[in-house]
């Protein structure tokens, strides 16, 4: 909104340092502002969603994960029954040289409706 009302004030006649200081903004920003307005239009006046693009788009690694589950981890060479999240993000970010966090697994198995629950405890020897 602020953005929008900096394009309006401008119309009406008003200088950039007089814009700037009403809306208690840089004028840098004003004119950054004035930049996207005249590139993009309105569209470019609109606040851009916080954090960052996801690097993998979540609809494909959803769809990964009930096939993934379904084989064990010794198909994949580790000497496991059970699969666990640590174990999982390891396999997918092997298979598919990304950086996917468990945490973030995680968060994708609740997203489909996946029940996760901790594997078994295995003795060491």
């Amino acid at each position: 909104a602020r953005r929008l009302i900096a394009m309006l004030m401008l119309h009406q006649g008003m200088t950039v340092t007089d814009v700037a200081r009403l809306l208690c903004a840089a004028r840098s920003s004003v004119g950054r502002w004035i930049n996207w307005f005249t590139l993009h239009g309105v569209e470019g006046l609109k606040s851009l969603r916080p954090g960052r693009a996801p690097r993998w788009p979540v609809a494909d690694i959803l769809q990964l994960l009930p096939l993934l589950v379904q084989r064990s981890p010794k198909d994949f060479g580790w000497l496991r029954s059970r699969w666990s999240t640590e174990l999982l993000a390891l396999v997918i970010n092997r298979l598919f040289d990304v950086t996917l966090h468990r945490s973030t697994l995680h968060r994708y198995l609740r997203q489909a409706d996946m029940v996760w629950r901790r594997a078994a405890p295995t003795l060491k020897i």
